[in-house]
Protein backbone atom coordinates (compact mmCIF):
# COMPACT_ATOMS: atom_id res chain seq x y z
CA UNK A 1 0.00 0.00 0.00
CA UNK A 2 1.65 3.72 -1.03
CA UNK A 3 0.72 6.26 1.51
CA UNK A 4 -1.67 9.16 -0.52
CA UNK A 5 0.84 12.47 0.65
CA UNK A 6 -2.71 14.30 0.05
CA UNK A 7 -4.08 12.47 2.61
CA UNK A 8 -1.30 12.60 4.77
CA UNK A 9 -1.56 16.63 4.17
CA UNK A 10 -5.06 16.49 5.03
CA UNK A 11 -4.22 14.10 8.33
CA UNK A 12 -1.99 16.97 9.57
CA UNK A 13 -4.34 20.06 9.02
CA UNK A 14 -6.85 18.18 11.57
CA UNK A 15 -4.33 16.46 13.83
CA UNK A 16 -2.99 20.48 14.44
CA UNK A 17 -6.45 22.13 14.56
CA UNK A 18 -8.01 18.91 16.30
CA UNK A 19 -11.30 20.02 14.52
CA UNK A 20 -12.31 18.89 11.33
CA UNK A 21 -14.36 21.87 10.61
CA UNK A 22 -11.61 24.80 10.98
CA UNK A 23 -9.04 22.55 8.79
CA UNK A 24 -11.68 21.84 6.06
CA UNK A 25 -11.40 25.83 6.11
CA UNK A 26 -8.10 26.18 5.77
CA UNK A 27 -7.74 23.49 3.06
CA UNK A 28 -10.24 25.15 1.26
CA UNK A 29 -12.79 21.62 0.88
CA UNK A 30 -15.99 21.12 2.30
CA UNK A 31 -16.24 19.46 5.86
CA UNK A 32 -17.49 16.06 4.60
CA UNK A 33 -14.67 15.68 1.77
CA UNK A 34 -12.15 16.38 4.24
CA UNK A 35 -14.14 13.12 6.61
CA UNK A 36 -13.96 10.80 4.08
CA UNK A 37 -10.20 11.43 3.03
CA UNK A 38 -9.33 11.01 6.86
CA UNK A 39 -11.66 8.02 6.95
CA UNK A 40 -10.06 6.23 3.48
CA UNK A 41 -6.37 7.16 5.16
CA UNK A 42 -7.68 4.91 8.29
CA UNK A 43 -8.84 2.01 6.15
CA UNK A 44 -5.67 2.40 4.23
CA UNK A 45 -3.52 2.18 7.18
CA UNK A 46 -5.71 -0.28 9.55
CA UNK A 47 -5.64 2.14 12.35
CA UNK A 48 -8.12 4.75 13.98
CA UNK A 49 -6.03 7.66 13.82
CA UNK A 50 -8.82 10.19 16.03
CA UNK A 51 -11.31 9.59 18.87
CA UNK A 52 -14.33 11.43 18.10
CA UNK A 53 -16.92 12.48 21.12
CA UNK A 54 -18.88 15.20 22.24
CA UNK A 55 -16.20 16.65 23.31
CA UNK A 56 -14.19 16.91 20.80
CA UNK A 57 -11.32 15.65 18.42
CA UNK A 58 -8.70 13.55 20.23
CA UNK A 59 -5.41 12.00 18.52
CA UNK A 60 -5.15 8.01 18.98
CA UNK A 61 -1.74 6.40 19.82
CA UNK A 62 -1.35 5.96 16.24
CA UNK A 63 -2.41 8.88 15.11
CA UNK A 64 0.46 10.43 17.81
CA UNK A 65 2.81 7.99 15.53
CA UNK A 66 1.74 9.13 12.42
CA UNK A 67 1.95 12.92 13.29
CA UNK A 68 5.72 12.24 14.48
CA UNK A 69 6.60 10.67 11.55
CA UNK A 70 4.21 12.71 8.88
CA UNK A 71 5.99 16.32 9.14
CA UNK A 72 10.04 14.62 7.72
CA UNK A 73 7.79 12.61 5.19
CA UNK A 74 6.25 15.60 4.02
CA UNK A 75 8.81 17.72 3.95
CA UNK A 76 11.07 14.91 2.51
CA UNK A 77 8.43 15.02 -0.30
CA UNK A 78 8.31 18.90 -0.69
CA UNK A 79 12.48 18.84 -0.98
CA UNK A 80 12.08 16.79 -4.25
CA UNK A 81 9.78 18.85 -5.49
CA UNK A 82 12.11 21.52 -5.00
CA UNK A 83 15.72 20.01 -6.38
CA UNK A 84 13.72 18.88 -9.37
CA UNK A 85 12.27 22.29 -10.17
CA UNK A 86 16.35 23.82 -10.30
CA UNK A 87 17.26 20.74 -11.78
CA UNK A 88 15.04 21.44 -14.78
CA UNK A 89 16.21 24.90 -15.20
CA UNK A 90 19.33 23.79 -15.94
CA UNK A 91 20.86 25.07 -12.67
CA UNK A 92 23.55 23.52 -10.94
CA UNK A 93 23.64 24.82 -7.24
CA UNK A 94 24.24 23.86 -3.48
CA UNK A 95 22.47 25.26 -0.62
CA UNK A 96 24.77 25.40 3.06
CA UNK A 97 22.77 26.52 5.76
CA UNK A 98 24.65 28.32 8.77
CA UNK A 99 24.30 29.13 12.30
CA UNK A 100 25.71 32.46 13.70
CA UNK A 101 29.32 32.08 14.45
CA UNK A 102 30.22 29.00 11.80
CA UNK A 103 32.27 29.61 9.00
CA UNK A 104 31.53 27.89 5.64
CA UNK A 105 34.33 29.27 3.15
CA UNK A 106 36.90 26.32 4.26
CA UNK A 107 34.76 23.75 3.24
CA UNK A 108 33.71 25.81 0.00
CA UNK A 109 36.51 26.00 -0.89
CA UNK A 110 37.62 22.14 -0.88
CA UNK A 111 34.66 21.44 -2.77
CA UNK A 112 34.97 24.00 -5.46
CA UNK A 113 38.21 22.31 -6.35
CA UNK A 114 35.81 18.78 -7.11
CA UNK A 115 32.98 20.48 -8.63
CA UNK A 116 33.83 24.21 -9.72
CA UNK A 117 30.95 24.43 -12.00
CA UNK A 118 28.66 24.48 -8.43
CA UNK A 119 27.46 27.35 -7.10
CA UNK A 120 27.49 27.16 -3.38
CA UNK A 121 25.54 29.56 -1.64
CA UNK A 122 24.58 30.12 1.99
CA UNK A 123 21.50 30.64 4.06
CA UNK A 124 21.58 31.77 7.56
CA UNK A 125 19.27 29.13 9.99
CA UNK A 126 18.07 30.27 13.53
CA UNK A 127 17.78 27.12 16.65
CA UNK A 128 14.18 26.50 16.14
CA UNK A 129 14.17 26.41 11.97
CA UNK A 130 17.61 24.25 11.93
CA UNK A 131 16.09 21.32 11.26
CA UNK A 132 12.82 22.17 9.02
CA UNK A 133 14.86 23.96 6.42
CA UNK A 134 17.40 20.81 5.95
CA UNK A 135 13.50 18.62 5.71
CA UNK A 136 11.90 20.99 3.59
CA UNK A 137 14.79 21.45 0.84
CA UNK A 138 15.92 25.26 1.65
CA UNK A 139 19.42 23.86 2.74
CA UNK A 140 21.25 20.73 0.86
CA UNK A 141 23.44 20.88 3.75
CA UNK A 142 23.82 22.47 6.87
CA UNK A 143 26.31 23.16 9.90
CA UNK A 144 23.93 23.12 12.70
CA UNK A 145 24.58 23.35 16.71
CA UNK A 146 23.39 20.70 19.30
CA UNK A 147 20.68 20.16 20.27
CA UNK A 148 18.50 19.55 17.21
CA UNK A 149 15.28 17.41 16.21
CA UNK A 150 17.53 14.67 14.14
CA UNK A 151 14.57 13.09 12.77
CA UNK A 152 14.66 12.07 9.73
CA UNK A 153 18.30 14.29 9.49
CA UNK A 154 21.54 12.23 9.33
CA UNK A 155 24.46 13.79 11.16
CA UNK A 156 28.36 14.35 11.55
CA UNK A 157 29.98 15.65 14.86
CA UNK A 158 32.49 18.39 13.27
CA UNK A 159 34.05 20.11 16.42
CA UNK A 160 33.10 21.60 19.91
CA UNK A 161 33.92 24.81 21.18
CA UNK A 162 34.15 26.48 24.43
CA UNK A 163 30.69 28.30 25.84
CA UNK A 164 31.16 31.34 26.52
CA UNK A 165 28.51 33.55 29.02
CA UNK A 166 27.35 36.44 27.63
CA UNK A 167 26.55 39.01 30.58
CA UNK A 168 25.37 42.98 30.70
CA UNK A 169 28.52 45.51 30.90
CA UNK A 170 28.02 46.73 34.40
CA UNK A 171 27.76 43.19 35.41
CA UNK A 172 29.39 42.09 38.68
CA UNK A 173 31.68 39.40 36.54
CA UNK A 174 32.12 40.37 33.28
CA UNK A 175 35.64 41.10 32.54
CA UNK A 176 36.89 38.27 34.64
CA UNK A 177 38.94 36.11 32.88
CA UNK A 178 36.84 33.24 33.48
CA UNK A 179 33.56 32.21 35.45
CA UNK A 180 32.38 28.82 36.99
CA UNK A 181 28.72 28.00 36.73
CA UNK A 182 28.77 28.20 40.46
CA UNK A 183 29.11 31.72 39.62
CA UNK A 184 26.29 32.04 38.14
CA UNK A 185 23.80 30.18 40.13
CA UNK A 186 20.57 31.87 40.45
CA UNK A 187 20.93 34.53 37.72
CA UNK A 188 18.00 35.05 35.48
CA UNK A 189 18.22 33.18 32.21
CA UNK A 190 17.81 34.79 28.61
CA UNK A 191 17.56 31.15 26.57
CA UNK A 192 16.35 29.81 22.79
CA UNK A 193 14.46 26.96 23.48
CA UNK A 194 13.05 25.07 26.04
CA UNK A 195 14.99 24.42 29.43
CA UNK A 196 15.97 20.62 29.11
CA UNK A 197 18.51 22.30 26.35
CA UNK A 198 20.34 24.91 28.85
CA UNK A 199 23.78 24.94 29.56
CA UNK A 200 23.13 25.62 32.87
CA UNK A 201 20.78 24.45 35.29
CA UNK A 202 21.79 26.66 38.31
CA UNK A 203 19.84 30.01 36.20
CA UNK A 204 17.28 31.62 38.56
CA UNK A 205 13.87 29.30 38.92
CA UNK A 206 11.63 31.96 37.67
CA UNK A 207 13.48 33.18 34.57
CA UNK A 208 12.80 31.40 31.40
CA UNK A 209 12.85 34.69 28.78
CA UNK A 210 12.57 32.88 25.44
CA UNK A 211 13.89 34.58 22.42
CA UNK A 212 14.82 33.33 18.67
CA UNK A 213 17.63 34.72 17.09
CA UNK A 214 21.25 35.39 18.85
CA UNK A 215 20.72 39.34 18.26
CA UNK A 216 17.39 39.40 20.00
CA UNK A 217 19.49 37.36 22.69
CA UNK A 218 21.88 39.91 23.09
CA UNK A 219 19.89 42.82 23.01
CA UNK A 220 17.83 41.52 26.22
CA UNK A 221 21.49 40.79 28.18
CA UNK A 222 22.55 44.20 27.08
CA UNK A 223 19.05 45.28 28.79
CA UNK A 224 20.00 43.83 31.80
CA UNK A 225 17.37 41.17 31.41
CA UNK A 226 19.19 38.54 32.46
CA UNK A 227 22.63 36.03 30.74
CA UNK A 228 22.69 34.41 28.50
CA UNK A 229 25.59 31.69 26.41
CA UNK A 230 26.59 31.23 22.84
CA UNK A 231 29.65 29.48 21.48
CA UNK A 232 33.60 31.33 21.36
CA UNK A 233 33.32 31.91 17.73
CA UNK A 234 29.80 33.67 17.99
CA UNK A 235 31.29 36.45 20.06
CA UNK A 236 33.99 37.25 17.36
CA UNK A 237 31.13 38.35 15.20
CA UNK A 238 28.66 40.22 17.69
CA UNK A 239 31.13 42.45 19.40
CA UNK A 240 29.55 45.51 21.23
CA UNK A 241 30.12 47.59 24.07
CA UNK A 242 27.18 46.84 26.02
CA UNK A 243 27.90 43.55 27.01
CA UNK A 244 30.87 41.46 27.99
CA UNK A 245 31.36 37.39 27.56
CA UNK A 246 33.53 35.47 29.71
CA UNK A 247 34.63 31.95 29.02
CA UNK A 248 33.17 29.18 31.50
CA UNK A 249 35.46 26.10 31.32
CA UNK A 250 33.11 23.91 33.61
CA UNK A 251 30.58 23.88 30.87
CA UNK A 252 29.82 21.37 28.27
CA UNK A 253 31.33 22.76 24.93
CA UNK A 254 28.70 23.60 22.13
CA UNK A 255 28.98 20.64 19.53
CA UNK A 256 29.11 21.81 15.56
CA UNK A 257 27.30 19.13 13.34
CA UNK A 258 26.88 18.96 9.64
CA UNK A 259 23.51 17.90 8.89
CA UNK A 260 21.41 16.66 5.88
CA UNK A 261 18.09 15.14 5.32
CA UNK A 262 18.60 11.40 5.46
CA UNK A 263 16.08 10.83 2.86
CA UNK A 264 18.41 12.35 -0.17
CA UNK A 265 21.08 10.98 -1.54
CA UNK A 266 23.17 13.88 -3.36
CA UNK A 267 27.21 13.18 -4.33
CA UNK A 268 27.38 16.76 -4.31
CA UNK A 269 25.73 16.59 -0.74
CA UNK A 270 28.28 13.73 0.20
CA UNK A 271 30.76 15.27 -1.10
CA UNK A 272 30.53 18.47 1.16
CA UNK A 273 30.31 16.68 4.00
CA UNK A 274 33.68 15.27 2.93
CA UNK A 275 35.17 18.71 2.49
CA UNK A 276 33.67 19.97 5.67
CA UNK A 277 35.10 16.81 7.88
CA UNK A 278 38.70 17.80 6.26
CA UNK A 279 38.74 21.31 6.73
CA UNK A 280 36.94 20.67 10.50
CA UNK A 281 39.73 21.76 12.02
CA UNK A 282 40.35 24.96 10.31
CA UNK A 283 36.61 25.84 10.54
CA UNK A 284 36.70 25.90 13.98
CA UNK A 285 39.83 28.43 14.11
CA UNK A 286 38.52 30.95 11.60
CA UNK A 287 36.60 33.80 12.25
CA UNK A 288 33.43 35.31 10.60
CA UNK A 289 34.70 38.17 8.83
CA UNK A 290 35.72 35.13 5.84
CA UNK A 291 32.29 34.04 6.28
CA UNK A 292 30.05 37.26 6.23
CA UNK A 293 32.12 38.31 2.84
CA UNK A 294 31.11 34.87 1.11
CA UNK A 295 27.52 34.65 2.58
CA UNK A 296 25.95 38.62 2.66
CA UNK A 297 24.60 38.01 -1.26
CA UNK A 298 23.61 34.73 -0.64
CA UNK A 299 21.86 35.68 2.91
CA UNK A 300 20.50 38.72 1.15
CA UNK A 301 18.81 36.64 -1.00
CA UNK A 302 17.82 33.83 0.94
CA UNK A 303 17.07 34.65 4.47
Amino acid sequence: MDLDLRKLRYFVAVADRLHFGRAADELHIAQPALSRQIRALEQDLGASLFTRDRHGVALTDAGRQLLDDAGPLLASAHAVRRRVSVAARGRRRLVVGFRAGIPVIPAAREFAARHPDVVVDVQRMEWDDQALMLLDGRVDVGYVRLPIDETGLRLTPLYTEPLMVVLPAGHRLAGKEEVTEADLAGEPLVWHADASTQPTRRSHPDSGLRVRGVEEKLEHVAAGRGISFVGRSETVFYSRPDISYVPVPDLAPDQVCLAAAASRTSPMADDFFTAAQATAEITAECGNYEMWQLGTDAVSKHG
